[in-house]
């Protein structure tokens, strides 16, 4: 099963990192986010239970940090039940085959991403004329080639219930890419919003570095459908979540995040669209 696993050619290690990399912080007592380089990881269950699900993969190159954090908060040899995606861009499946072949579990995402994941088709290329800063300009480094988890990749359900995550159900949020999903929990109004917008200006590189917290679209070099994005973000305003974990930056909470969803909903096209690029 596993011979079939592979990366892009593109595939490789990025050198981009932040004040935050290698910081975890426990959200609530079950949702523990940790920051690699630049992308967050979020490990769902609490710390004295076995079961937990991993969601994203983190950047290439880092399933060792990966097994790391979370042997230290759920025991040695501990192993999720699955892995979840919210999207498979490289910084988001980075160490995803790794972490296969070390923990043996299934892998789901949303069945739009499925060509990126199984071999079939590439993303497209990175917008580095977009708007912003330096990393719109390194982006052109970025993977874009698919990869392929073979049989070990599923589909979620199509009744919006998340594996392994009874109280969570995943919410279609295209834009970003065609099958981004970002997952709620009504009770507590948790989000893990992946990509569909971010708590960091994540073009910008010295913004990257020292993840000073504003609230801004998805990442704009990666981003090819900004009427689907803004829809996506208005889906997830309508929740009113009380806390989000993001794929990029800290995460916020409390009035701070109802005021900032509001305003980046009001204001989308000024904060989250690039004034230019291909893709606008």
């Amino acid at each position: 099963m596993q011979n079939q696993l592979s990366y892009g050619e593109d595939f490789k290690y990025i050198p981009a990192t932040s004040l935050e990399s290698g910081v975890g912080t426990e959200v609530l007592p079950d949702l523990y986010c940790h920051t690699i380089q630049i992308v967050n990881i979020c490990l769902v269950g609490n710390a004295d239970a076995t079961n937990f699900v991993l969601i994203d993969a983190g950047m290439p190159h880092s399933a060792k940090e990966i097994i790391s954090v979370a042997e230290k908060r759920f025991g040695e040899n501990s192993r999720p039940q699955a892995i979840i995606l919210t999207h498979g861009h490289f910084d988001h499946v980075g160490s995803i085959i790794e972490l296969i072949e070390h923990w043996n579990v299934p892998v789901y995402a949303h069945e739009l991403e499925m060509p990126f994941l199984t071999g079939k088709t590439s993303y497209p290329k990175p917008d580095t004329t977009v708007e912003g800063g330096m990393v719109s300009k390194m982006s052109a480094m970025f993977p874009i080639e698919p990869i392929n988890l073979g049989n070990t990749i599923l589909p979620l359900p199509a009744d919006g219930s998340v594996p392994h995550l009874p109280k969570f159900r995943w919410i279609h949020t295209p834009g970003h890419t065609p099958g981004h999903v970002s997952f709620f929990r009504e009770e507590d109004k948790a989000l893990i919003a992946g990509d569909a917008f971010v708590t960091v200006k994540q073009e910008y590189l010295y913004k990257v570095f020292t993840q000073e917290q504003e609230i801004s679209g998805p990442p704009r070099y990666l981003t090819t459908d900004w009427e689907a994005a803004f829809e996506s973000v208005k889906k997830l305003e309508a929740l009113q979540p009380a806390v989000a974990i993001t794929g990029h930056g800290i995460t916020m909470t409390g009035q701070l995040l109802t005021n900032s969803l509001h305003q980046l909903v009001e204001e989308f096209d000024k904060i989250a669209v690039p004034d230019h690029g291909k893709y606008v």
